[in-house]
């Protein structure tokens, strides 16, 4: 009896969670693709600043797809080499030329890493100034692995000029092909836009600000208000650090999703995915251990009581379960189908729950032994004293 009232109380607790994600928090779960732009376009002009180390695999895709956009004003893209050993600048340089576009690409050899910066930072922060002696009106930042399509300028520029937006980001389709890829990807998506509702970080009135860093289009003078990039130099989510300090600063911001414009970097294995979210996991947490704590205890509560539930020998908890996991399969479906996906891959919700806990658990055990936010060789978010504030 006293587990049967335990079992009750656990998944009242789980609807209200899922009562409130579907309804109260912004439907972020009703994403779909943002249409392309059509009809005129200003032709103001864009610099995009492309931070490179070691990406010759991706990196000519890249470049390619970056000047030979569908948009009326100019594009010049920076592409800015981070100490690459594998030949990035040249596969660059020579995609390029193979479209006759080499007067649209400049290549800057990025500077010693100083103090206090992170790699990508240092390097953004090295092509915004090679580009200001352009005047752009926006800045186009986005990774050497992004491969984007024809109208990607086009559309979000539109988006910031019809909404009066400051950073407008898209969160493009990542690689999903292998079954590791298909389990985990999704879920990685749909859990940034839970943390992120785009329509909250739409809303001036409220404070969430969010954007995905593979592809961030900018107001020069929204990143001086802000900062600059130096103001966030030693953030491991610059992205959302980013549109932070543009809304701190009075700016407008969107974050939309695009199903054209995608990322060719595949993950292989369910470790390589592991250590993409262990990276930063921890820092989202400020790596305070109750917050750690509260993480597990709402994961748990949110994903694993409903299946726990359908083992009961209650018929009545056995069908409370079934809602419960039927709710979240409904919520998670649209992202699946953004990733044209079997709707069934919906139903992995809780699986995929539990990888994300073990690899948030993960990220704080690396943070703790000095090696947090690990990427290329590089320790971005070491273990040190913060001061309380």
């Amino acid at each position: 009896m006293h587990l049967h009232v335990i079992a009750i109380v656990a998944g009242c607790f789980s609807a209200a969670i899922w009562i409130y994600l579907l309804f109260g928090r912004g439907r972020f779960w009703m994403i779909s693709p943002t249409p392309a732009a059509g009809g005129k376009q200003r032709n103001s002009s864009v610099a995009v600043i492309v931070p490179a180390r070691d990406e010759a695999s991706f990196i000519g895709q890249s470049i390619s797809s970056l000047l030979q956009q569908n948009y009326t004003g100019s594009v010049h893209v920076f592409l800015v080499d981070d100490s690459s050993r594998d030949g990035t600048s040249n596969i660059a340089r020579e995609s390029a030329q193979a479209i006759g576009r080499s007067a649209g690409l400049t290549i800057i050899s990025g500077q010693p890493l100083p103090p206090g910066w992170s790699g990508k930072l240092w390097a953004l922060h090295q092509g915004v100034e090679a580009a200001r002696p352009l005047d752009p009106e926006f800045f186009l930042l986005t990774d050497a692995d992004v491969v984007h399509s024809p109208d990607t300028i086009s559309t979000l520029a539109s988006v910031a000029e019809t909404g009066g937006y400051d950073l407008a980001s898209f969160m493009v389709r990542l690689h999903c092909r292998r079954d590791a890829e298909k389990l985990l990807i999704p879920a990685f998506v749909f859990f940034f836009f839970m943390l992120y509702p785009p329509a909250w970080i739409a809303n001036p009135r409220r404070k969430t600000a969010g954007a995905a860093g593979g592809c961030i289009l900018i107001r020069p003078q929204a990143l001086a208000k802000a900062g600059g990039v130096e103001s966030i130099r030693d953030e491991i989510i610059d992205d959302c650090a980013l549109a932070r300090a543009v809304k701190l600063g009075g700016g407008r911001v969107w974050l939309g999703t695009t199903a054209s414009s995608v990322s060719v970097r595949p993950y292989r294995s369910a470790f390589d995915i592991g250590r993409m979210i262990s990276r930063t996991a921890f820092n989202q947490l400020h790596h305070s251990s109750l917050l750690l704590l509260m993480t597990i205890i709402g994961l748990t509560l949110t994903y694993l009581v409903p299946l726990s539930l359908l083992l009961s020998e209650h018929a009545g908890l056995v069908a409370f379960g079934a809602l419960l996991w039927f709710a979240m399969s409904v919520s998670f479906l649209r992202t699946v189908v953004l990733y044209r996906l079997n709707p069934l891959w919906a139903l992995t919700l809780p699986v995929t729950a539990v990888f994300y806990l073990g690899a948030t658990v993960h990220s704080a055990v690396r943070y703790w032994l000095g090696r947090g936010g690990e990427w290329k060789g590089r320790v971005q978010d070491p273990a040190r004293s913060r001061v309380a504030g």
